[in-house]
């Protein structure tokens, strides 16, 4: 009965191999495109103004939350809080950035994906988007109830 030695793995490999991954992700166009309106957003007098706006309301808002809807003014705190929201989304730097983001964000994920996928189909990958439907029990993936 012949025993199996494990084969060792060159550390040194999978950390140049990483390195060069993250360097192609660094100058990837995602990437570029994201700072590029991060900047935008960063030095835009306008939206500057109004995130002091929100984080003002946001303080009003909070106080607010502690009574929850019983509050007179909750509704009133959320109505100018999603109003500020609103006027961000609307200009141009902060509507592209978040979707610059999102691209980058899609990027992370799907190579988080592909290396977790490539050691086994049922390892968990994290995600910003609270919609996901990989992996994982109750999930309609394809664990077949065999989680545990």
């Amino acid at each position: 009965m012949a025993i199996m030695e494990p084969q060792s793995l060159d550390m040194s490999a999978v950390l140049m191999g990483a390195y060069e991954l993250s360097d192609m992700i660094t100058h990837s166009a995602e990437t570029a495109d994201y700072l590029y309106w991060k900047h935008r957003k960063d030095t835009d007098e306008q939206v500057q103004q109004l995130v002091r706006a929100l984080d003002k309301k946001k303080v009003l808002f909070e106080e607010t939350q502690r009574f929850g809807h019983y509050h007179p003014n909750y509704h009133e705190a959320l109505d100018q809080v999603n109003a500020i929201v609103a006027q961000l989304d609307a200009i141009e730097s902060v509507r592209r950035f978040k979707e610059a983001e999102q691209r980058l964000d899609d990027l992370l994920y799907q190579v988080s994906q592909s290396i977790a996928y490539a050691v086994s189909d049922t390892i968990k990958v994290p995600s910003n988007d609270p919609l996901a439907s990989s992996g994982g029990c109750s999930s309609g993936g394809s664990c077949s109830g065999k989680c545990g």
